[in-house]
């Protein structure tokens, strides 16, 4: 497995670990960093050992902090609209990731740190983890697709307070608000809860894991008929092996083994 600078990775059974390792700055995002994310991506979509991801940051004290100032002080324009063309470009390969991608949350996930854990399909933080989008007290707004998803997420009053006002909230107003599934006292706990929930996931069929989210990115896609891409995955789904081993091991009253085929 290939070797980054800003990373470490580990895959234990079936599951890989991304760990975003720079605690010395909260593990800001710069350049480099984004960069690796999405050779880490490439990774969990070329590698059939991966069945499912964990995006983390090293230390208790912050998931992502957010994007490195002391890096994008020196941007133009130009180069600004470049640096936040390549932070989505490397969110959506996460967001469309065929394999279940779960936010693992201790700390401060704020600006690009927040960006990158709502590019995951579900997030699970620690009791102290605290979220915000504070780029307006910079002269800036969200640039990793922040104004894209916390509406759909949190929906479009709270998104617009949340990033006009730049005020940070805890995990249970997270939580509440939908913008974290669930809520853990401890980084240990987070990581063992994020565990569970790839370990249920993965016992199911991983092409049909794989439509689900596709279909569900569809959804909330206003240029794509999220119900036809529905009837097409469902319809594609009678042709794989797993279907035939999902339905013969219901009938036989067994558990189903799938392989993905």
């Amino acid at each position: 497995m290939v070797e980054f600078d800003n990373l470490t990775l580990e895959l234990s059974a079936g599951i890989l670990t991304i760990t975003i390792d720079r605690p010395e700055k909260l593990n800001a995002l710069n350049q480099t960093t984004i960069k690796e994310i999405g050779e880490a991506m490439e990774e969990v979509r070329d590698n059939a050992g991966i069945q499912s991801v964990i995006i983390t940051g090293a230390g208790e004290k912050a998931f992502v902090a957010g994007a490195d100032i002391s890096e994008i002080a020196s941007l133009d324009e130009v180069y600004g609209r470049k640096f936040s063309e390549a932070g989505q470009e490397v969110f959506a390969m996460i967001e469309n990731c065929d394999k279940p991608v779960i936010a693992a949350i201790s700390g401060f996930a704020l600006g690009g740190g927040l960006e990158l854990a709502m590019s995951c399909h579900m997030r699970v933080a620690t009791e102290n983890a605290k979220f915000g989008l504070p780029e307006l007290t910079l002269g800036l707004i969200p640039g990793f697709g922040g104004t894209q998803r916390l509406p759909l997420l949190i929906g479009r009053g709270k998104a617009l307070e949340m990033i006009l006002t730049g005020d940070m909230i805890k995990a249970e107003r997270a939580q509440s608000l939908g913008l974290v599934n669930h809520v853990a006292v401890d980084k240990a706990a987070v990581l063992e809860k994020s565990k569970e929930i790839l370990g249920k996931i993965m016992t199911k069929a991983p092409l049909a894991v794989g439509k689900a989210i596709h279909c569900i990115n569809d959804s909330l896609d206003h240029e794509k008929n999220g119900f036809q891409t529905e009837a097409n995955s469902f319809g594609n789904c009678f042709k794989t092996e797993d279907f035939k081993e999902g339905t013969e091991a219901f009938l036989a009253k067994r558990p189903a083994v799938f392989k993905g085929e």
